[in-house]
């Protein structure tokens, strides 16, 4: 694919003679510049139009749904037959057994695994270990739960194939300040790293150490790149009783619509989860359950495809965004995520995230939904149609031109 650098084709200019419309740009975003034409994007989510969901999966719903009452009113931590299928390709993947009937539970997607685990551990005045920046529900639900947030420092923009940039012993500081609860997501969410495996292991001795529960979302554990090595935090040296992994066959696979998510480790924490699932939402959607057969199901050719179609989209906007002045990201080792450091603006960093929307037409997440030190950057999932996304980012280049 042919890429034009400098937003030269898209017949905007930059900010020269616009330094007056500028000045109430706050105030009216809709107003500023032409508007730039182009197919909207909403890079807040993966676009499963552009990606279909794996093959069969709309069968095995069909095949739940034909079932009836049985398939609908499962147990509350899920159908006992689905999840000792499960069980065996978890711990393969993972490394380490899952016990189907204890210690694994499916959920109303990861987003409810997560609200689950954390509901489970943490309660009012309790210390929680968090990654910055990191998954914005960590932060959000913890605070819900009245606990206090101990931050833990990723340096993405430093770190090197070889490492995420953990603090490790910012994480001890934590530890030993009393947080016995440690959430993070490998890969790292918004930024895309990966934890080595020398991060892990100590990670793993450390929770060990002061007796912590940890709380992993493996979510883009399975879209890896290639020569990425992945460590598994439940096959290091780790208590079992300790760890809580969390999955689901969402974005590789384009099934978020379905609602799937699942919990496996702590047989204490498992228990908890079901408890307040019963309360909450009985069980994950019955029917929506029987697409978990086709997870981990799929044919070689298939996930490797694609994988490798990510892997050209990546590669394609990160031409691009590295060839706008100023803009500092990295190239993700797994996941489908950028998340861009901006330039300095005529306006904020959140009214730029407005205009885009308004004037382009292209959808992105602030920074500072990830971490409050991260408000000058955006996050863009760029599991999206490939052409489309490209021009996209094109236009966000534009506009950074027209509000330097």
């Amino acid at each position: 694919m042919f890429i034009e650098t400098k937003f030269m084709k898209l017949g905007v200019e930059g900010a020269p003679g616009q330094e007056v419309r500028q000045k109430n740009a706050a105030t009216d975003l809709s107003l500023r510049g032409e508007p730039l034409k182009g197919k909207r994007v909403d890079f807040s989510h993966g676009d499963v139009d552009a990606h279909k969901p794996t093959p069969g999966s709309f069968e095995l719903f069909s095949a739940g749904v034909a079932v009836g009452g049985a398939q609908a009113y499962t147990e509350y931590r899920g159908d006992g037959d689905i999840r000792r299928e499960l069980a065996p390709k978890l711990a393969a993947f993972t490394g380490k057994s899952v016990d189907p009937e204890d210690g694994l539970i499916i959920t109303p997607g990861t987003q409810g695994a997560l609200f689950l685990a954390v509901a489970a551990t943490v309660t009012r005045g309790d210390k929680v270990a968090i990654v910055q920046p990191d998954y914005f529900a960590n932060r959000k639900i913890v605070e819900f739960f009245e606990a206090e947030i101990m931050p833990v420092r990723l340096d993405y923009e430093g770190a090197t194939d070889e490492r995420a940039g953990i603090d490790l012993d910012q994480l001890e500081s934590a530890f030993r300040a009393g947080a016995r609860a440690f959430l993070f997501s490998n890969p790292n969410n918004p930024a895309g790293v990966v934890y080595s495996a020398d991060e892990i292991a100590a990670i793993a001795l450390l929770a060990k150490r002061y007796e912590a529960t940890v709380i992993v979302d493996q979510l883009y554990s399975r879209l890896v790149y290639p020569g990425v090595h992945y460590s598994h935090l439940r096959a290091e040296a780790i208590d079992a009783d300790n760890v809580v992994t969390i999955m689901g066959p969402s974005k590789l696979e384009s099934l978020s619509g379905y609602r799937l998510g699942v919990a496996f480790g702590s047989k204490e924490v498992i228990a908890r989860m079901e408890k307040l699932q019963a309360i909450v939402s009985l069980r994950a959607a019955g029917y929506s359950q029987a697409v978990l057969r086709c997870w981990f199901n799929e044919e070689p050719a298939w996930f490797k495809n694609r994988i490798s179609q990510h892997l050209l989209i990546r590669d394609d906007l990160i031409a691009v965004l590295l060839d706008i002045d100023g803009v500092v990201v990295r190239s993700p080792q797994a996941g489908s995520y950028f998340f861009p450091k901006l330039p300095k603006m005529s306006v904020s960093a959140a009214d730029f995230v407005r205009i885009l929307r308004l004037q382009a037409g292209v959808i992105v997440t602030p920074g500072s939904e990830f971490s409050p030190h991260t408000g000058n950057s955006v996050r863009l999932n760029f599991s999206q149609d490939r052409d489309a996304a490209v021009e996209a980012i094109m236009r966000f280049g534009s506009l950074i031109e027209r509000y330097r």
